[in-house]
């Protein structure tokens, strides 16, 4: 286990030094203050005293925990969505710490978490090749990490929380030891329902073509003539990692969940529209649902008629995360 140099809390320390009476007995009385002020931060930090340890849960699963050094807390595992995404929640061209953040503020609220890469982002260094990667392995590596804390007496609970493409796969890879989910911009539909209307809103011409394309990927399992506009999508080497991901129904597997669930979306979110988080609703009519003002796929509050500044905020980690997301996580998990 190895600790990171930075930890959350920290303590302050005063020098008192040698000056004009005067001066001295002035500055003196400030640090008094600060001194006795210090004491009382110092209490409190001391039961909430975080810490960060990077950890490897197997080959493939490589995080970062955020708990305290003593005492019991819930654990709240973060994954996140799709890409080569690192446990922050950032990608190549795209820095903006979403994860990482959330992360912290829920340590503020007293809630550990364990956050984690995806394994594509070190597929090059484990020797995969995109043609061998599948949807499932990443519901493997959530139930590594879920059996990996689940006998650990430091944690009075377990908690999933899937962001975008995470939520299904926190849906598919919840099992018993699993206390709470949460969905933060999960899709209410298979992927290739997700893809086919993304392209119908964007590029109508290409809508049937798509449909087809996922047709022929479902009853063949690869498709050999697509349209070449589709090729990110089709590409040889892709199509079996697409074929496994569109098996999952996110609505059939929400549904057999028995555990408490709290749907989020923002309503200013450019990748997953709110709609989807509603279809989860209907087909778990116990979850809870909450619709956040003016947020984005990245957690940030972007005015809704600013699109320019919504695309730049993913590349932009010093903008805060929404205070109302982390308040109904919190509320969540620890009500």
């Amino acid at each position: 286990m190895k600790a990171c140099d930075a930890e959350i809390f920290s303590n302050q320390h005063f020098i008192i030094t040698l000056e004009k009476p005067k001066t001295a007995m002035k500055k003196l009385n400030i640090l008094l203050f600060l001194f006795f002020f210090g004491i009382t931060s110092s209490i409190w930090s001391q039961q909430n005293d975080f810490v960060a340890n990077d950890l490897r849960i197997s080959k493939y699963v490589e995080g970062t925990l955020l708990a305290p050094r003593s005492g019991s807390t819930p654990l709240a595992i973060i994954i996140n969505g799709s890409g080569a995404t690192d446990r922050d929640g950032n990608q190549m061209m795209v820095n903006n710490n979403s994860s990482k953040k959330l992360a912290k503020r829920l340590a503020d609220e007293g809630i550990a978490t364990f956050r984690y890469d995806k394994r594509t982002l070190k597929a090059q260094k484990l020797d995969i090749d995109e043609e061998d990667m599948r949807f499932d392995d990443f519901i493997t590596d959530t139930e590594a990490v879920i059996n990996y804390f689940a006998p650990l007496p430091n944690f009075s609970k377990i908690y999933l929380i899937g962001h975008s493409q995470g939520a299904l796969v926190g849906m598919a890879a919840a099992n018993k030891e699993v206390d709470g989910f949460v969905s933060i911009a999960g899709a209410g539909q298979s992927i290739d329902q997700v893809i086919i209307e993304q392209i119908g809103r964007q590029m109508p011409k290409l809508k049937e073509d798509t449909k087809m394309a996922f047709k022929e990927l479902a009853e063949k399992g690869k498709v050999k003539d697509f349209n070449p506009a589709l090729s990110s999508i089709f590409r040889k080497s892709a199509q079996p990692f697409m074929a496994s991901w569109m098996k999952y129904n996110p609505q059939e597997e929400i549904r057999e969940l028995t555990i408490p669930i709290l749907l989020i979306n923002g309503n200013n979110d450019l990748q997953v529209n709110p709609e989807e988080a509603q279809k989860l609703k209907e087909a778990q009519p116990n979850a809870e649902l909450v619709i956040i003002e003016n947020m984005n796929h990245i957690f940030r509050i972007v005015d809704k008629n600013d699109d320019i500044a919504n695309q730049k905020s993913y590349n932009e980690p010093q903008r805060p995360i929404s205070d109302k997301l982390v308040e109904v996580i919190s509320n969540f998990i620890l009500n």
